[in-house]
């Protein structure tokens, strides 16, 4: 037996784990779906929400006229629906806006 194998075994397992919770994301009455091209969260429309994707904090700030608020990692930036932009090193995209939700992609 390789006198390695066993620490490559741990070094892969807690490497599967870590991957595991970078893309799982966290957040209260969000929901997140993370892949790895990025991260869909759909937040509840109605007052401020925040997640943790990607080793950030996203937060929605509000939407008013189809123009979602968010803050991306400390960096404010307003996004209308079907439009992407730059912040803190992310791209920051708003799928969509309903009564209910609004889902915002994030990618590196």
């Amino acid at each position: 037996m390789n006198p390695a194998a066993p620490v490559r075994r741990a070094l892969l397992a807690l490497s599967t784990v870590a991957l595991a919770l970078v893309l799982a994301g966290c957040g209260g009455s969000s929901t997140t779906d993370c892949g790895l091209n990025g991260c869909t969260i759909s937040f509840p429309r109605s007052g401020e929400a925040a997640v943790s994707v990607l080793g950030i904090e996203a937060k929605l700030l509000g939407v008013q006229n189809d123009v979602a608020d968010i803050e991306v990692a400390g960096q404010r930036v307003r996004v209308p629906v079907g439009a992407e932009t730059e912040a803190a090193g992310f791209t920051v995209g708003v799928e969509s806006v309903t009564a209910s939700e609004v889902v915002v992609r994030v990618r590196p």
